[in-house]
């Protein structure tokens, strides 16, 4: 299955957020190489708010080119076999902890925000990560900083959509 197949597949699944659901699913069908950076009217994208649900609390990085506390997340490339394996492999990267499993219910939610040009929007599906036991982070090339904040100070001090994805995250691991 192509990672364009698998982003179908999750999407159809995903219960949640049906206007935006929608609206990802009819960019893919009118962009073939909607997956892609490339693409320049959006592309889908992956990330994971990793968390250390132990401590009450979620890793955050201080992205280099927007100044601003998010996520761990990033574009899709060619080597990744689906939406998960992209959103792993991006939050493994710029956490620099190995070990991190995503949370067994799929997307946590979904995050359409524009982007500068070439590329006009971001259509991002966001996960959840588990750090192992005793995990340390370290800073990766796309980061200025990363920071362990508890649940309510990153919902406290990050932009709407990252403290959307911490109150849902958190609702998911309460079940």
């Amino acid at each position: 299955m192509s990672l364009y197949d698998d982003a179908v597949l999750v999407l159809k699944k995903y219960e949640d957020q049906p206007e935006l659901r929608g609206l990802y699913l009819d960019h893919l069908a009118a962009h073939p190489d909607g997956m892609w950076k490339a693409c320049e009217a959006g592309h889908l994208t992956a990330s994971a708010l990793v968390i250390d649900p132990e401590r009450g609390r979620v890793l955050l990085t201080l992205h280099k080119k927007l100044g601003m506390w998010l996520q761990m997340g990033g574009h899709c490339e060619p080597g990744d076999a689906s939406l998960e394996r992209a959103a792993l492999r991006e939050a493994t990267e710029e956490s620099g902890i190995p070990g991190l499993t995503l949370l067994p219910v799929g997307p946590v939610q979904l995050d359409r925000h524009a982007i500068p040009a070439p590329c006009h929007w971001h259509l991002d599906v966001q996960y959840a990560a588990l750090a192992p036991a005793g995990a340390v982070e370290a800073i990766s090339e796309e980061s200025l900083d990363l920071r362990w904040f508890s649940y309510d100070e990153a919902v406290g001090m990050a932009d709407a959509s990252v403290a959307r994805l911490v109150e849902r995250t958190r609702a998911a691991l309460r079940g």
